[in-house]
């Protein structure tokens, strides 16, 4: 690492760009202790790795930052005004005022930024390395994470993805020998992260992360090499947090004398004394240079202030909760007498969807040679090829967190979980990066993921729960639950379709249980738009899923009923128009699901039509579910649970009231 292998306008170049960030703190500190903002992350004393590793990477490469990478925004040259009006919430910033600080992305620099659940950007960063390994475009992808965070499942998920499918891509651990006020020594035990690496098969390395030139050349040597041997790297830099987690916090927890060691390590002065050791710069030089900044910094934060402060618009705040989508039908170009089970068509489907989408890629446990647990993914394997139908190690949270990644990178994904209760591995990757995304920084999650669900096949509490009200509460998901196999293929193929992230719900009792006729052909089928499958003017039921059957048996039972049978076919959005009509004509109305009535999708519906219908209605509003218990295992307990008898006996009452 010595200097004489550099210019000297290289070495004033990269002095340069690690003082802005640090000129930048001092006068976020004044802001932060002047109300203009509200929180800050300092990074002071861990510039050299922000900049380091920035400048060693390629501009056009992928970086996916924390709480102290301002280096990094800076170093990519993004304009001070539009920086600062991110950290004061304002219209012009990256989020819209929707959130603060780093806690954004930003497809023009290449950098995508965290959420506050640490871990989860290092699953995001394996799809980008995957998206990149695929397009065989040589470019590496750099994640930074933190000791503290490198506790989570997130990090080792990922990086045991990023090692079995040998993606290009940097795991830099910023070591700063505390998480918030939690010393390192009860945050893990191995003395170096390095050690990690020999856990998962890959090379990893510990510098010194206050050096930036060891920095910079170890970052600019691994990067070189996965681009042309493409495999993950992980890269420890031991440094210092000398301020607080946020300011507001302090640094009261640590030892005595501790910050002052490691403020003569300060990353900044120590490159400036090499420098100034080899006359490539002099005091003129650093205070000049220091001045310029400050007046540019003040200049732009200036204009920040300036700026007006936003205007809230409930409009645009729900357009913006959504990628863009054409919601619309394409009908098949002949109708046909086959008959075919809800499994083939969403097979059929799928199918379809590789050919019309070159940059789809299927993930999911055991669905690439072996066909999946439920057999939909057989034959894929031998026509699209591995790349392609990818069986995943049981990580969901990396490999959700993954599927925004190829969104990010331009690539569709499907994800199946096995069964629909396993989702909750990677809830919050789902919940917190998938779906809102959009909303905060317009980046769109091109992913549906497949939700083997329900009960009715004796499978237990772990097998068979309804879980389609954990992710229509959530803003930006779209939730699709089909009830027969021509509505499946229909349906999947407008996910597929849909830029947004699509939970779509698949009953396994349904699977091999009925046939109906299926076009074999592509068509699509819109969302928000319900189906009746009888009409009457009795009364209204609402329902979706196996209630729809269960409605029909019911009705067949008792043919004097005369109904409208409703089936949403998709939760969110849902068809109000049409159940809203209907039980103005009926005057009476009945919801169904499957789900324990506590908390169940449809008690949304219920009070929708409560509200809007009050004055039309004859008799109170029925919601019918199953039990508020797990499901059980024995077929005669789960009967038990299950809500057909009640929904029989409600129908009833309801049509005698």
């Amino acid at each position: 690492m010595s200097l004489d292998q550099y210019t000297i306008e290289e070495l004033k170049f990269f002095y340069k760009k690690l003082l802005l960030p640090r000129v930048i703190e001092e006068r976020m500190l004044i802001s932060l202790r002047q109300g203009k903002i509200s929180k800050w992350f300092s990074a002071w004393g861990q510039e050299a790795i922000s900049v380091g590793c920035t400048l060693a990477m390629d501009p056009e490469e992928y970086m996916l930052t924390m709480h102290r990478n301002l280096g990094v925004f800076t170093a990519r040259e993004i304009p001070l005004q539009r920086l600062f009006s991110q950290f004061q919430g304002k219209a012009n910033g990256f989020t819209k005022g929707r959130d603060r600080s780093f806690h954004f992305g930003t497809q023009d620099y290449y950098i995508i930024g965290m959420i506050s659940h640490l871990g989860s950007q290092m699953g995001v960063a394996d799809g980008i390395a995957l998206a990149n390994k695929l397009q065989q475009n040589k470019k590496a992808t750099l994640v930074f994470t933190g000791d503290g965070g490198a506790s989570e499942g997130d990090f080792h998920e990922a990086l045991n993805v990023a090692a079995v499918w040998q993606l290009p891509i940097i795991i830099l651990v910023e070591n700063n020998q505390w998480g918030l006020s939690t010393p390192s020594e009860q945050q893990f035990k191995m003395k170096s992260f390095a050690d990690k690496g020999i856990g998962y098969g890959i090379d990893a390395v510990s510098i010194d992360g206050n050096n930036f030139l060891e920095v910079y050349e170890t970052v600019k040597h691994w990067a070189e090499e996965i681009r042309k041997n493409p495999k993950p790297v992980l890269i420890e830099c031991k440094t210092f947090r000398l301020r607080g987690h946020e300011e507001a916090s302090g640094t009261a927890y640590y030892p005595e004398g501790l910050i002052e060691s490691w403020e003569k390590k300060d990353p900044i002065l120590h490159f400036e004394n090499l420098l100034l050791e080899k006359k490539i710069i002099d005091k003129k030089f650093i205070a000049e240079t220091k001045g310029t900044f400050e007046n540019l910094v003040s200049e732009e934060l200036q204009l920040a202030v300036n700026e007006p402060k936003v205007i809230p618009n409930r409009e645009k705040e729900i357009q913006d909760v959504y990628a863009p989508f054409k919601n619309k039908s394409i009908p098949p170009t002949k109708i046909s007498d086959r008959e075919i089970r809800l499994i083939d068509a969403i097979a059929e489907a799928l199918k379809l969807a590789m050919k019309r989408y070159p940059n789809l890629i299927l993930m999911g446990q055991d669905i690439a040679d072996y066909g999946g647990v439920f057999k939909i993914t057989d034959g894929l394997l031998e026509k699209f090829g591995r790349d392609r139908v990818r069986n995943t190690p049981l990580c969901e949270a990396a490999i959700l967190g993954s599927a925004l990644g190829l969104s990010i990178a331009n690539q569709k994904s499907m994800v199946e979980m096995q069964f629909s209760d396993f989702v909750t591995e990677g809830f919050n990757q789902i919940v917190n990066n998938l779906a809102k995304s959009h909303y905060r920084w317009g980046q769109n999650a091109d992913v549906v993921v497949r939700m083997p669900t329900g009960a009715g096949v004796a499978a237990g509490p772990y097998h068979s729960q309804s879980t389609e009200a954990w992710f229509t509460h959530v803003p930006g998901l779209k939730v699709v639950y089909p009830a027969t196999p021509e509505d499946a293929k229909g349906l999947l193929l407008q996910a597929f379709a849909d830029p947004n992230p699509i939970m779509f719900f698949e009953h396994k009792k349904l699977y091999r249980t009925l046939k109906s006729n299926v076009p074999e052909d592509y068509y699509t089928i819109p969302f928000g738009k319900a189906r009746f499958h009888s009409k009457g003017d009795d009364l209204t039921i609402v329902t979706y899923g196996l209630g729809v059957h269960w409605a029909l048996d019911t009705l067949k039972k008792h043919p004097e009923i005369k109904a409208d049978l409703i089936d949403l076919r998709t939760l969110v959005p849902w068809d109000r128009e049409a159940v809203l009509a209907s039980v103005r004509k009926t005057s009476k109305a009945l919801v169904l699901h499957e789900d324990i009535e506590i908390g169940g999708f449809g008690g949304e519906i219920v009070a929708t039509i409560a509200q809007e219908c009050f004055e039309d209605l004859d008799a109170p509003v029925i919601r019918v579910g199953s039990m508020n218990t797990p499901v059980p295992f024995d077929a005669e307990l789960e009967n038990q649970f299950l809500p057909l008898e009640k929904f029989e006996q409600e129908l009833i009452k309801l049509w005698n009231y």
